[in-house]
C-alpha cells in the first residue's frame, strides 16, 4: 500500500499537527486520542489511546512515513502512509517518551518493534557519549576500512571541515583527505597530539 497524497493539510501548519488531528477522533464504538507524538526526520511517531465503548483501553504506537513538499509541481504537497506497531514497521527511531506511554501487548511484531526502538535509543546514547574528534587529533578505528585502491586503513588525522561541523579525515601516509559517513557508529579511540616540552623544543 502506497502513500495517501493531498493538495493541502486542511489548515494545519505542520505534518505533525495534521496527523495528530487525523488520529484523534470519536466513533460510535470507540474513540482514539493522540497522547504524545514526535517527528524524527520525516517519520511520525505517536502513542495513541483507543478506548472502546465498554471502557476497555489500550495505548499503542502509530508510525507514519511522510512526504511534505509545499512546492510540489503536481500540487500534492503532503502524503503519508500509516502503520501501527503491530505491523512491525522497519522505522524504529521512536522516542522514549512515546514508548513509555504504551500499554502492554502480546503482539510479537509490536514487542519486536519496541525492542528495536529501545536498542536504538541505547545505541544513540552511546554514540553521543563518545569523544568528539577535534582538528589536530588522531582517530583510530577498531576495524580498518577498505578503500577504493584495495588498501585498509584505521588511523587518520582529524581535519577541520570548512563547509560544516562534521570533521574530515586525512590518511597520514598518502595525505589524502576523505569523509567517513556515520563515523560515530564505528568503534574508535582518540589520540591527542603529542605535546613537546618547551625545553626539548628549544634544545
Amino acid at each position: 500500500m502506497g502513500r495517501l497524497f493531498m493538495r493541502d493539510m486542511r489548515g494545519h501548519v505542520t505534518p505533525r499537527a495534521y496527523l495528530d488531528n487525523q488520529f484523534t477522533y470519536t466513533r460510535d464504538n470507540h474513540r482514539l486520542t493522540v497522547l504524545a507524538s514526535s517527528m524524527v526526520g520525516s517519520t511520525y511517531y505517536a502513542a495513541c489511546e483507543r478506548v472502546e465503548a465498554n471502557g476497555d483501553a489500550q495505548v499503542f504506537a502509530v508510525v507514519c512515513l511522510t512526504k511534505h513538499n509545499p512546492r510540489s509541481t503536481d500540487g500534492h504537497v503532503f502524503g503519508y502512509k500509516d502503520l501501527t506497531e503491530h505491523m512491525g514497521p522497519r522505522e524504529s527511531e521512536c522516542p522514549a517518551s512515546i514508548l513509555d506511554a504504551l500499554t502492554d501487548t502480546d503482539s510479537e511484531y509490536a514487542m519486536a518493534w519496541r525492542a528495536r526502538c529501545r536498542a536504538n535509543l541505547v545505541r544513540r546514547k552511546l554514540e553521543r557519549a563518545k569523544p568528539t574528534p577535534k582538528p589536530g587529533q588522531t582517530i583510530i578505528f577498531d576495524e580498518p576500512m577498505r578503500f577504493g585502491d584495495g588498501s585498509y586503513r584505521a588511523r587518520f588525522e582529524v581535519v577541520a571541515n570548512p563547509k560544516g561541523k562534521t570533521p574530515l579525515f586525512r590518511d597520514p601516509e598518502s595525505r589524502t583527505i576523505c569523509r567517513i559517513p556515520a563515523f560515530r557508529k564505528r568503534s574508535y579511540r582518540i589520540v591527542h597530539p603529542a605535546i613537546v616540552p618547551k625545553d626539548a623544543a628549544n634544545g
